[in-house]
């Protein structure tokens, strides 16, 4: 999961996805007010504008004069949105509007515009008393592509599995000498030609498969099966002709009684297993390399949630791992005391549930005045917002394995892997040259004080520096 920052990207951007598709779900409206629009890839804003002026010329003849003012209110929020885009994303658009009645009875207005993180070939536009995820459902179930490698003596076939959706990329046939017992004096003769067409075929497999599943350096599939009647799939597993990011990527091999196409649908029903739990398997290896961090006692780790912001704000985490329930919420209050100044009027907190219960974390020790709350939202989400300020990946966690399980037991659900202290003092010597650098209110005092900083590995008076030096790792 983390070997790959894009993937890892792409899983928080599944997770934002997974959440909106929860609150959407749990929102309900009065009449049909609430727009679901989602326009495809290579439609026209034009052509979704006229649409919408035809749609609200028919709304306006709603009788209910209530239900008539929220829809037509919600159709000109949809116009609003679309007017902030010159043309259609390329992943297509999704845009839901309307007016939610919340728990406790009250109307809430929901404009949410945005571009999925793939291409969603759906094209939708309901006004009901519901949001209509159904086609954001179906983005997320078939994210993960799977290659297959079918091979035995006749000849060799190569596929992908995505969702629901099989292919065939390419198949070639070829024709091996059998074994026998003839030959006589030209026995070892025979053997050797044998065994070097046979060496030939694997040779080929191999370089077929790095052009199929290998591009711009990277594997194009997230797990390869290999499958056949013989013992040809080892061979391939083992050799050194296969390309060592192919061999990481093996997830099974399987045994199948044919060649060719009907041994690619025995082989994607053989191992239909593996295929649903890698994922799982990624998860495991993840936090497994965590745990042997702490094992080793190499201080290349943090856990629990002071610990953690501590090392990520001072750009030492290189993964963020944090469980997808973590039920802590960040709280930004403006603090009222007697001694309050406007540079030290804000106060951060991170509580769990049981934690908010303590009314005194909301209230100043001195006067009993109640802060005033200026943000509050779950940590996760701040750290799916936030991550790549801090230089960061982003792994998103569940407690399915036991690996998992003992993760969210035992270290609170967040924890991270901390750089190489090489890279991480590197890191910040070129933050401290970029700071003084451009910064022309650093003294010579100050000066001192980050050098001195550097060179004992100190981080203690070291300032969290803008994303912009983080760009220079």
């Amino acid at each position: 999961m983390a070997d790959d920052p894009s993937a890892a990207d792409r899983n928080v951007e599944i997770w934002k996805i997974k959440k909106l598709i929860k609150s959407l779900e749990a929102a309900r409206g009065n009449g049909t007010s609430m727009i679901s629009l989602i326009i495809p890839p290579k439609d026209q804003i034009s052509r979704v504008a006229k649409m919408l002026a035809d749609e609200f010329g028919t709304a306006s003849n709603i009788k209910s004069r209530v239900n008539r003012l929220s829809v037509l209110g919600a159709i000109t929020s949809v116009q609003q949105r679309l007017k902030l885009y010159n043309k259609v994303p390329p992943n297509g658009l999704v845009v839901y509007c309307g007016t939610i009645v919340t728990e406790e009875g009250k109307e809430k207005k929901v404009n949410i515009d945005f571009e999925p993180f793939k291409p969603i070939n759906t094209s939708l536009y309901l006004c009901d008393n519901k949001f209509h995820t159904e086609a954001l459902t179906a983005l997320l179930s078939d994210d993960s592509k799977f290659g297959f490698i079918v091979i035995d003596g006749s000849g060799a076939l190569f596929g992908t599995l995505q969702g629901n959706t099989r292919e065939v990329l390419h198949k070639f046939t070829v024709d091996l000498p059998k074994k026998h017992g003839r030959g006589g004096q030209s026995a070892l003769r025979f053997a050797r030609v044998r065994m070097e067409k046979r060496h030939n075929y694997v040779r080929k497999v191999a370089e077929t498969a790095a052009q199929l599943f290998v591009s711009n350096d990277k594997v194009n599939v997230a797990g390869l099966v290999l499958a056949g009647s013989a013992d040809f799939k080892t061979e391939l597993s083992q050799s050194d002709m296969f390309d060592p990011r192919l061999q990481a990527k093996v997830l099974k091999l399987v045994d199948i009684s044919y060649g060719g196409e009907n041994g690619f649908n025995q082989a994607i029903e053989l191992s239909a297993e593996v295929l649903s739990n890698v994922k799982f398997i990624q998860e495991k290896k993840l936090i497994g390399r965590y745990f042997d961090e702490i094992s080793q006692d190499t201080g290349k780790y943090c856990f629990g949630v002071e610990d953690t912001l501590k090392a990520l704000e001072m750009g030492a985490v290189e993964i963020l791992i944090v469980y997808e329930n973590l039920d802590t919420m960040r709280y930004v209050l403006r603090c009222h005391g007697e001694n309050t100044t406007p540079e030290n009027d804000e106060k951060i907190l991170y509580l769990t549930p049981e934690q908010e219960k303590d009314k005194s974390h909301f209230t100043d020790k001195e006067t009993g005045q109640e802060h005033e709350l200026i943000e509050s939202m779950p940590l996760l989400e701040w750290f799916a917002n936030n991550y790549k300020k801090f230089g960061a990946t982003l792994e998103i966690v569940t407690d399915k394995s036991q690996e998992g399980s003992q993760f969210v037991k035992g270290f609170g659900g967040i924890g991270g892997n901390r750089r190489e202290n090489k890279n991480l003092r590197r890191w910040w010597m070129v933050c401290v040259f970029l700071a003084l650098e451009y910064s022309n209110t650093t003294s010579g005092l100050e000066e001192t004080v980050f050098s001195s900083s550097l060179l004992t590995g100190s981080s203690q008076q070291l300032p969290v520096l803008p994303q912009l030096f983080m760009k220079t790792l």
